[in-house]
């Protein structure tokens, strides 16, 4: 049937409901307050006819409320020449509404979106009149909300007047997104195609974020990705993941890749299994086509998805999100900078709070280390004024480009060497000034600033021993103080006396501190982990340190006595040797007591050595040449 010969067939089951717009907006009185659907499913055409009745007719109504949860720029009604007809009340500020809250002509009302529903089905918020769009309805009645569902249906439960615009356009997606066209008042049919949304990923930053995120995902896991381009870049980078669920309130262009890549099955959920479920989608018209009727795909209401507690029933739930700022404590903003009002609460704490209290859960603040303006978001403390979205106790990891800071269950000095360890290197040394200022770490804590301190990531590397043993190898960071004291005590008096030639029975912060001054210019410090989905198990250390002279550098190992015998310092040795031939060194060095048999070999296998022994030591001169 044509689209014509369906519209006039609806005419005659529903004659009364299809109207001219301005007929609809007849009933609009001074002072309603007037819901608009969200994002990608706002009804364009409805939106703009209102903006013209009024242009029209300046009187025809005044002072009514627009409430959105999220608008995706198509405003005309928050233009200043309208501000005796409309005030603007936001859920979540979006690019074109920033300045209008922050000037006073809009209004921000914060709240987790988990609860937004709830405002209009309690009257707390009452609402007059829904604007939607819906889909073209089946043999039964029945149309669809398409892309969004989220508050709308509390919306259209709760408006006295509902006003809809008919467009073939809307998919019909499963789950709660259905109504009966007894549930609206007017119809206004118009086609167009739907607003399309694609954040840009392209970004060198927001990859390198991405990669370090993917790095933290493990196969079966069931994710949850917030709105914007940093944590979206993350879903680039899981094309070798396997099984994975989706539960969440946004669905991107890039789920649906992973969905047809077979990636995202959903296969794993303890919940919902073999469904994606999400509230709404902002994607383009790819994305759109591919959720049309699809059964593998369910749209729930908001209050359903985002109910931590529902949330917490999936086993391995992982949250990923951003933020704004994030200070050395673990408390970040994601919705100001300072008092100036940027976004909003969102889903993003009612995901964190859920994934927090899921079994195996992890949540992830993904950010650029830097704003637009070049400005740290890492910082001291929050600025006066900003909203605290996510508290010290929500946060597990934070990702920047500069690397992965692990949270969770740490103190505050831990918390603060953590994140100015992935900060920008500029802020770095002002980091540590003020964290000393604040008593945040020890008052004598050093730093080495600038190139000479800089995290070399690119010699992070997964290296596999002769015993099959996979070991992580990467080099030390300022934040590894705490781990590096329970590696030494851990050791057996005997290692420790093997290594260091004298008794020693304690490794106090000013010695340990001594240790973590790496001038990576010159000088290695590598560190060997074992994989783990908590945190990392440092099992053996490596180091070198420059002999200028002689343009060679002293070298050692040490391996926890655990791990001792498979391989681990002869893989360190090999590895600190290609990093030291990268950087023109001619050769080690190394001093080793005449009983310490295992760590002669491990440099005899490895390099030819030439010896001289002396007062029960072994002096080894090992240049770097071709067995």
């Amino acid at each position: 049937m044509q689209i014509s010969d369906k519209i006039n067939a609806l005419k005659q089951t529903y004659s009364d409901k299809f109207v001219l717009p301005a007929r609809a907006f007849r009933h609009i009185r001074r002072g309603d307050r007037i819901f608009v659907g969200t994002g990608c499913a706002q009804p364009q055409h409805l939106v703009q006819a209102m903006v013209d009745y009024v242009k029209k007719r300046p009187k025809a109504f005044v002072d009514t409320e627009i409430l959105h949860m999220w608008s995706l720029g198509v405003t005309p009604y928050s233009d200043e020449r309208y501000k005796d007809n409309f005030r603007h009340n936001s859920f979540y500020i979006s690019d074109s509404t920033r300045d209008a809250v922050n000037q006073g002509f809009a209004d921000y009302t914060p709240i987790f979106l988990s609860q937004a529903p709830d405002l209009f089905r309690r009257d707390l918020i009452p609402l007059d009149v829904a604007l939607i769009q819906i889909s073209y309805p089946d043999a039964h009645g029945y149309v669809n909300l398409g892309v969004s569902v989220d508050i709308a249906k509390a919306a259209i439960e709760s408006a006295k007047l509902v006003i809809a615009q008919l467009n073939q356009h809307v998919p019909r997606v499963h789950g709660d997104g259905f109504i009966h066209l007894d549930e609206v008042d007017f119809i206004i049919p118009h086609d167009e195609p739907l607003l399309e949304y694609k954040p840009s990923t392209d970004d060198e930053t927001i990859q390198k974020i991405g990669r370090y995120v993917s790095h933290l995902i493990q196969d079966g896991d069931t994710l949850q990705v917030g709105e914007g381009s940093t944590p979206n870049a993350v879903l680039g980078y899981l094309d070798n993941k396997k099984d994975l669920g989706i539960h969440t309130e946004l669905l991107t262009d890039n789920m649906v890749k992973l969905m047809q890549h077979g990636v995202i099955n959903n296969v794993n959920k303890t919940f919902n299994r073999g469904r994606t479920i999400a509230s709404f989608c902002m994607g383009t018209q790819a994305t759109y086509d591919y959720m049309h009727d699809n059964p593998a795909i369910e749209f729930r209401t908001i209050d359903y998805t985002n109910n931590p507690m529902l949330i917490a029933r999936h086993d391995h739930m992982i949250a990923i999100n951003g933020a704004l700022q994030i200070d050395l404590t673990g408390q970040s903003s994601a919705e100001s900078v300072g008092s100036f009002f940027y976004s909003g609460i969102g889903g993003q704490a009612d995901f964190m709070r859920g994934a927090t209290l899921a079994r195996n859960g992890k949540t992830i603040l993904a950010l650029p280390s830097t704003s637009n303006s070049g400005i740290s978001r890492i910082m001291p403390f929050l600025k006066e004024g900003a909203g605290v979205t996510l508290n010290r106790g929500d946060v597990h990891y934070v990702v920047t480009e500069y690397g992965i800071a692990y949270l969770h269950g740490k103190n505050i000095r831990e918390r603060a060497m953590a994140l100015t360890a992935v900060a920008h290197p500029d802020f770095r040394s002002w980091l540590i000034e003020e964290a000393r200022q604040r008593k945040l770490i020890y008052l004598d804590q050093t730093y080495m600033p600038g190139e000479k301190g800089a995290y070399p990531s690119n010699l992070e590397n997964f290296r596999t021993t002769k015993t099959g043993l996979e070991v992580f190898m990467r080099p030390l960071k300022i934040s590894d103080e705490p781990m590096l004291k329970t590696f030494f005590y851990d050791l057996t008096e005997q290692s420790l006396y093997t290594r260091f030639m004298a008794v020693r029975n304690e490794m106090p912060h000013e010695r340990l501190q001594n240790f973590m001054m790496i001038d990576y210019t010159k000088d290695m410090v590598i560190l060997a982990l074992l994989p783990d989905e908590e945190r990392e198990i440092l099992v053996g250390v490596g180091e070198y340190y420059l002999n200028p002279d002689a343009h060679t550098a002293e070298a050692s190992f040490l391996v926890q006595d655990g791990y001792q015998g498979q391989g681990l310092g002869t893989e360190l040795l090999i590895y600190m040797t290609q990093i030291a031939k990268k950087q023109g060194l001619l050769g080690f060095s190394a001093e080793t007591l005449m009983e310490n048999i295992p760590m002669l070999r491990v440099f005899e296998n490895v390099h030819e050595a030439k010896k001289t022994f002396e007062d029960g030591i072994y002096f080894l001169d090992m240049p770097f040449r071709k067995k």
